[in-house]
């Protein structure tokens, strides 16, 4: 995301880009800020934009409009085949991809975005922008105040799915798994996915809750749900939880071939 009056940066690298990811950006970024801003524009990415009417004109998803609702922002839609609206918006991910990439190894994505949340605090935001000629922290000082207030309530939209529970008691969700008790009867379940938790409901009763995994093929296993284990052969947790991830912290060394691949994706799929 990219500030029109500072060209103020945020940005964060996922694995996904579907609408759930999309919308945890949005949440992310405006927290990260302090607050929305009034308008934003988009290259009418399809978890943005879902088509352009006759009469009604562009429509936009249902969850991104709620989403504005909750924020008070304004969704725009870049015109077609008109480059000079996308501007400000395509120039930091090239910047990211020729400045950000070079000289870099990465453990993980985590790893990776450590290192880019560094390197934007400490490289990208204090510069002297080369089209306005200010120091981009100076101008966001300045731009910070006509920013909406965040919401005290959460957002809370609901994309309802219905999912079948494998034999080993999981149940598969945007390409990670989550578990469910072993009580579980029913071979199909609910599930509501929400922008930072997945409930998921047998019969209409809410029967598990867990936070939206990053990446994929992960496994998020509660130890409550596992009532039949006994506590020495019960994996040890964290914060009363079990993530196993499918590699360990393996350092990671590409060309800057592929860098250029990675940043190209990005400008053209993964803007807000």
């Amino acid at each position: 995301m990219v500030l029109g009056h500072s060209r103020l940066i945020w940005a964060r690298f996922v694995m996904h880009q579907n609408l759930p990811t999309v919308l945890r950006c949005h949440i992310a970024a405006f927290e990260a800020i302090g607050g929305a801003p009034r308008e934003v524009l988009y290259d009418r990415m399809k978890t943005a934009v879902i088509g352009e009417g006759q009469t009604e004109g562009i429509i936009y998803n249902r969850a991104l409009i709620d989403l504005a609702r909750h924020y008070g922002f304004h969704p725009k839609a870049c015109k077609a085949y008109r480059a000079k609206t996308k501007g400000k918006v395509e120039r930091p991910f090239r910047y990211i991809r020729e400045d950000f990439f070079l000289a870099r190894s990465f453990r993980n994505l985590d790893d990776m975005n450590a290192q880019l949340r560094h390197w934007l605090d400490t490289v990208a935001n204090p510069r002297k922008h080369a089209t306005t000629q200010r120091v981009v922290n100076e101008a966001f000082a300045e731009e910070r105040p006509y920013l909406r207030p965040l919401p005290l309530a959460p957002f809370k939209s609901v994309l309802k799915l219905e999912r079948r529970v494998s034999r080993e008691g999981m149940v598969s969700v945007g390409g990670n798994t989550y578990s469910v008790p072993d009580a579980t009867r029913s071979r199909m379940v609910e599930v509501h996915s929400l922008a930072d938790e997945v409930r998921i409901f047998e019969n209409g009763t809410l029967i598990a809750t867990h936070p939206v995994l990053e990446g994929r093929k992960q496994r998020r296993v509660h130890p409550d749900h596992r009532r039949s284990m006994t506590p020495q052969h019960r994996p040890r947790t964290r914060d009363e939880s079990l993530v196993v991830k499918p590699a360990g912290d393996t350092v990671l060394q590409r060309s800057l071939a592929f860098y250029d691949a990675v940043g190209k994706v990005l400008a053209r799929e993964s803007r807000p």
